[in-house]
């Protein structure tokens, strides 16, 4: 019999650094090199969609929690548009942080297949907190991201093709 109290101890992600000043590259780098724990040597790119800035992508391995961890670094730079996902894995959700500038960080779990997850219980104080389907809808679109997917779409776009750079993290 398998034992349902067991977590993941490792998980996997990606970082898009979707939009960043050039002058800000080697801090990024850095900020992702020390909370991995392990040399980041990004492939940076022209951004199409804002061709004075730079992007670059990174999948990423460790501990559950290590998405957090890499929004909070990147989270020093405001002028950076960026998101970090963390997959889900056995017993613990996935996460996805997006930053966007002049909206700052947003925050969702995610299921197995990366769609936005919101509680029974977020629901039902949702649904008592608004009086009407148009507050409840616009609590809904805050909840589910959906300023900041619209504002990194352009983005998403803009990193095609773009290299994408693998970093494990070195625990002990």
């Amino acid at each position: 019999m398998r034992n349902l109290n067991q977590f993941a101890d490792l998980t996997t992600g990606v970082v898009y650094i979707h939009a960043s000043p050039v002058a800000l590259c080697p801090h990024v780098e850095w900020a992702l090199s020390s909370t991995l724990n392990a040399r980041a040597d990004l492939k940076w790119s022209a951004q199409n969609a804002e061709p004075s800035r730079m992007r670059a992508t990174v999948d990423w391995t460790g501990p559950v929690g290590t998405a957090a961890r890499l929004a909070s670094a990147l989270r020093e730079w405001p002028g950076l548009a960026y998101e970090v996902t963390e997959n889900a894995s056995e017993g613990v959700d996935g996460e996805r942080f997006s930053h966007v500038p002049g909206l700052g960080l947003w925050r969702g779990s995610t299921g197995a297949n990366g769609d936005v997850i919101i509680g029974e219980m977020q629901l039902r104080a949702m649904m008592d907190n608004q009086p009407d389907s148009a507050g409840l809808a616009a609590e809904l679109d805050t909840v589910l991201g959906t300023a900041w997917d619209e504002a990194l779409e352009n983005y998403r776009m803009g990193g095609a093709g773009a290299e994408v750079t693998w970093l494990h993290q070195r625990v002990g």
